[in-house]
């Protein structure tokens, strides 16, 4: 017979989440993570979307294994409502699971929203660090929601800023991004009133969205910028223009999502502008050395970012250990 032997599960709430996943650090995580699919400790499958008909919002399962000498399983189970933003609510809600990879014990649950929006931004930071030049200092955020605050601190992490401006489909909510933002930024966030005014000149460009259409088009990025494409999730929404993703070196989180999710690419691709052979290669490849990244000053850059399971273990695993150390989150008899 099986004996009955009570498991301890530890839950970290949102706020727990900020203060034990500082930006910097998460950084220096994602940075690890991704080194660790480069040399293939990570099992990760594409993730299931559930979309029932008549329902303004999607179920999605993420989940991913690690190897190592501490395996573990993860999986994220989240709901994305877009439309939440209007009710004051993040548009992402759910949890990450965390468990044993031995035998299989649950170990944690870890609010999801919170993750999601830091781990997203610091991989984009990530991305930056290694694809943006290294005098990059204007940057453009299109978009004035969770991840466009998250995003202001990972660039900030990566670059020296001089510049900041911010459009959003509401004038009003970019002027309320800059008037709630300034006090985390060194230089001015200046709100302007189209994408365009945001775009033209900027070093680097972010998009945080939750469009079907392009918000940024090609006659407005200077030689040189770098775009992270962040916002959209799926194989029929974009933010980047066909144009600009022809003349791009794209790289992207992993080929295989790429190719089955990302709306930026698969809109180009049916136009006949790009092809597979277009993504020059995986994050991982860069941050492990086998891709050099950006090769020439005028290059115009893409990272077009999916968010991957491993980013979310990754992240739980961190916060995981470090709330044991520091005696964060509840326990409870599971």
């Amino acid at each position: 017979m099986i004996s009955c032997v009570v498991m301890s599960l530890l839950i970290l709430n949102h706020s727990e989440v900020e203060q034990l996943l500082p930006m910097d650090e998460c950084i220096t995580v994602m940075g690890e993570a991704f080194n660790a699919l480069a040399r293939n400790e990570f099992h990760q499958p594409l993730r299931t979307i559930t979309k029932p008909p008549n329902v303004k919002g999607v179920m999605a399962l993420m989940p991913t294994f690690r190897a190592g000498e501490e395996p573990l399983f993860g999986l994220k189970a989240i709901c994305v409502f877009p439309g939440n933003a209007a009710i004051g609510k993040d548009a992402h809600q759910g949890g990450v699971l965390l468990f044993d990879g031995v035998n299989g014990e649950p170990l944690a649950i870890v609010n999801a929203s919170a993750i999601t929006a830091i781990r997203t931004a610091a991989v984009s930071g990530l991305a930056t660090r290694l694809l943006a030049r290294e005098d990059a200092a204007d940057l453009a955020i299109i978009g004035a929601g969770v991840q466009a605050r998250t995003h202001l601190a990972a660039m900030s992490c990566v670059r020296n800023l001089r510049r900041i401006r911010v459009a959003a489909r509401r004038f009003e909510s970019a002027q309320r991004f800059a008037a709630e933002m300034q006090d985390q930024s060194a230089c001015p966030i200046e709100p302007v009133e189209s994408n365009e005014a945001a775009v033209r000149n900027a070093d680097i460009i972010v998009t945080v969205t939750t469009t079907r259409e392009p918000v940024v088009n090609r006659e407005w990025i200077s030689p040189g910028a770098h775009i992270n494409a962040v916002g959209t999730y799926s194989f029929n929404a974009r933010e980047v223009d066909t144009a600009t993703m022809k003349a791009a070196s794209l790289f992207v989180d992993r080929r295989e999502s790429a190719l089955n999710e990302a709306g930026d690419y698969l809109i180009a691709a049916q136009e006949g502008a790009i092809g597979p052979d277009h993504i020059r290669a995986e994050l991982s490849e860069v941050v492990s050395g086998a891709h050099p990244g950006r090769t020439l000053r005028d290059e115009i850059t893409v990272f077009k970012s999916l968010g991957l399971a491993l980013e979310d273990l990754a992240a739980a695993a961190y916060i995981f250990r470090k709330a044991q150390q520091e005696g964060f989150g509840t326990s409870v008899n599971f």
